[in-house]
């Protein structure tokens, strides 16, 4: 039998699963192991431990089984968990007698306490109310305390929102009514305004709780959909919770905000964020020491989570218990040797707070020694010591100290170089700076180099701020014929001289222009070093040196507001005629004569009334586009084929261009041989002697100009017969004569 593994596969789910289902079929003392390592992994599971303490009660193992309990029921806030236990109590107890009785009012009054106020508790009060109203009574006295029990646990029914408050209402009622219908009277009246506000506020919990999937197991965070929505879920319902909706008093409300913390975390049981969320509400709330406690179970539940012992040791710091924060910190640390340097660091500042410079000043030089301690360390260390303890000749000793073992770390030369610069040290940054580049590869360098630079342009004067950025220019591209463009000086080195902050001295534009022509000229000379020959003759591919020269020098934003249909100038090579060209081909002599015929008009929708004189005016015949039985196709050259036709021109010759064009787009009218229609021939052999220009065109869309369109077209074609080439309603380019 497979038990879950380690590492990744530590909190495999389905695999849980299966062995808990395993387990159930298994003898007692074969499944004991199994429960005991599911709950080692998982242990706010109630699913599991209910599983474990059934496999108990099952053979009557009553000692294990309190056991049990013990480890799990604080922890697990579940009603069929607590069910469970009640029913365990109550069979223990049931032939004790009075005794017994006490005993499992005990444990009723125990289970209520801590979750009674679970939406789903209603079945609990029922029972306890059940087992109240049995108990015998001797005398009228002994019946009279019954009733009063039986009383007080219904009004506290009552006003908590769980699913089966309204039949706890109904209960209560009848209740009332049999012990004396005219006090009835007065305490159902007292407590109905009290029912309805738990009645109002479960139907909003309700909608909270039904978001949570109450069979989920904890596990920690890998940033799946489904637990990213249950943290959100918890968190709506916490929210709500701490809003106290009810409106009831401060104690009560913080219990119900207690307990759903406590069922959050059975299922966000390794989220820190949770735990400090619960820690902290409890010290916002005047709860230190609970607050402290909850820290404490974080730890056990997270024990390498550094970010909650922090926050334990910040909580300690803060009440003033200096040694139970000292003891955190130190665990944090561990021996020492693996302690990391943010731990030394935290805790050298930790000491200076609490115990003072001597203190601090000896743990680093402790510090110092392990073979943990990084640059962080002497860098912190010696900013506590200037800044905090003014004392910049210790601060000083301890970068020089340290440059001796990171004098290849560039950010420990950066940080020292500050500290110099804070002193107004300029002769020691030089110092520096040279020590550094001398020992620094050039690509370690780039960092310093500009540091170097900005430090000679604000201490320095131009000979010396000239010399540094050709030294940097020299050190970062070389002096080689590869470098020569690189070492030239050009103006982006003036606007970086002159420049201050966010002030420049010049526009964004030229900015852009300067960043343009460097991209430019990168990109010609790795062109021109990828099309060197091999006997050394540089040779130019043509087409890429008119990519490089056709390319903008500056980036152009385009005029939105004069923005046309998109028509490009050029068909790329080899890519396939265009669709709408193939339909054109197919189209009348006609359609070509009247597209001849436009005039080029101003942006994007023509004018409807020049398009329409046009159609009503024009006195164009087919037969003068082209020869007589020889179809005038239209040739797609370089120009591009027009994207749609309304009922005006819509290319972009027609819309964007102020010159007129015998033909839109650059389309020509050649003649072409007859097998390029095949069988449409005839066809178009008869529509040349049919068909006007007036019915060829496309109908207007405003209605008005219809109704004009048609009366024209009904007398035209009382002369020359009729014919149509698609419908202006559907655009549908169609053949029809009559």
């Amino acid at each position: 039998m497979e038990k879950p593994s380690g590492g990744a596969d530590k909190y495999n789910v389905e695999a849980a699963e299966i062995l808990a289902n395993e387990a159930q079929h298994l003898p007692i003392a074969e499944a004991t192991p199994i429960y005991e390592q599911l709950l080692l992994l998982f242990p706010t599971s109630a699913k599991f431990w209910r599983q474990y303490v059934e496999a108990h009660m099952a053979v009557n193992n009553d000692e294990a089984i309190k056991q049990i309990f013990s480890r799990c029921l604080l922890n697990c806030l579940q009603i069929p968990l607590w069910r469970c236990y009640i029913r365990f109590i109550r069979k223990v107890n049931d032939k004790k007698g009075m005794e017994g009785q006490e005993e499992t009012r005990k444990a009723f009054d125990f289970m209520l306490n801590y979750v009674g106020a679970d939406i789903a508790s209603g079945p609990v009060w029922m029972e306890y109310i059940s087992f109240l109203k049995s108990l015998p009574a001797i005398n009228a006295q002994e019946e009279s305390h019954r009733m009063t029990a039986v009383r007080k646990v219904y009004q506290k029914a009552i006003v908590t929102p769980t699913h089966h408050i309204e039949q706890l209402w109904k209960d209560y009622e009848n209740f009332e009514n049999s012990v004396s219908r005219q006090l009835a009277k007065g305490l159902i009246s007292e407590y109905q305004p009290k029912y309805n506000s738990a009645r109002a506020v479960y139907r909003e919990r309700k909608k909270y709780v039904d978001e949570i999937d109450w069979n989920m197991l904890a596990v920690p965070p890998s940033g799946s959909c489904k637990e990213e929505m249950q943290w959100i879920a918890w968190k709506k319902l916490l929210s709500f919770e701490k809003g106290n909706p009810q409106r009831i008093d401060a104690a009560s409300s913080n219990k119900r905000v207690i307990f759903t913390y406590e069922q959050c975390l059975m299922y966000m049981y390794h989220y820190p964020d949770v735990w400090y969320d619960y820690a902290t509400w409890h010290a916002k709330g005047g709860s230190i020491d609970t607050a402290i406690k909850v820290f404490q179970r974080s730890l056990k539940a997270l024990p390498d989570s550094e970010m909650l012992r922090y926050a334990y040791a910040e909580l300690e710091e803060s009440r003033g218990a200096i040694q139970a924060a000292k003891k955190i910190y130190e665990s944090i640390l561990g021996d020492g040797v693996n302690a990391t340097s943010l731990a030394h660091i935290q805790f050298i500042r930790f000491l200076r707070r609490t115990e003072g410079v001597e203190a601090a000043r000896k743990y680093f030089l402790d510090a110092r020694k392990s073979p943990s301690c990084t640059y962080h360390v002497y860098v912190a260390y010696a900013t506590m010591a200037f800044c905090l303890d003014k004392d910049p000749k210790m601060a000083h000793n301890v970068f020089e100290a340290g440059l001796k073992r990171f004098m290849h770390e560039p950010v420990y030369i950066l940080e020292y170089a500050d500290f110099l610069t804070r002193l107004n040290d300029d002769q020691n940054i030089r110092a520096l700076f040279e020590r550094a580049l001398s020992t620094l590869k050039p690509e370690e360098s780039v960092e310093i180099w500009k540091k170097f630079t900005q430090f000679e342009q604000t201490y320095g004067d131009l000979a010396s701020m000239l010399k540094v950025e050709q030294r940097r220019k020299e050190a970062l591209f070389g002096a080689g014929e590869d470098g020569t463009a690189a070492l030239e000086s050009n103006l982006q080195d003036v606007v970086s001289r002159y420049s201050y902050m966010d002030l420049w001295p010049c526009t964004s534009n030229d900015l852009d222009h300067l960043s343009r022509q460097e991209w430019l000229s990168k990109s010609l000379n790795n062109k021109l070093e990828k099309s060197a020959l091999p006997n050394g003759m540089a040779r130019l591919d043509k087409a890429s040196m008119q990519s490089v020269s056709s390319t903008p020098t500056k980036v152009v934003y385009p005029d939105t507001s004069k923005m046309v249909v998109y028509d490009p100038k050029h068909n790329p090579a080899g890519a396939g005629t265009n669709a709408f060209d193939e339909i054109l081909k197919a189209a009348p002599p006609a359609l070509v004569a009247f597209l001849a015929n436009l005039p080029a008009v101003e942006g994007p929708t023509p004018n409807v009334d020049i398009v329409l004189s046009i159609c009503l005016q024009s006195d164009q015949l087919p037969g003068q586009s082209g020869k007589a039985g020889n179809p005038t196709p239209l040739q797609s050259g370089k120009a591009g084929i027009p994207a749609q036709l309304p009922s005006g021109p819509a290319t972009s010759e027609l819309s964007g261009s102020s010159k007129p064009h015998p033909v839109p787009s650059g389309l020509s009218l050649k003649p072409t041989s007859n097998r390029n229609y095949g069988k449409r021939k005839e066809f178009d052999r008869q529509e040349d002697d049919d068909t006007t220009t007036v019915q060829s065109q496309p109908l207007p869309r405003d209605a008005f100009r219809i109704r004009q369109y048609q009366k024209a077209r009904a007398s035209s074609t009382s002369q020359t017969g009729s014919v149509s080439y698609g419908s202006a309603f559907s655009g549908d380019l169609s053949g029809s004569t009559g």
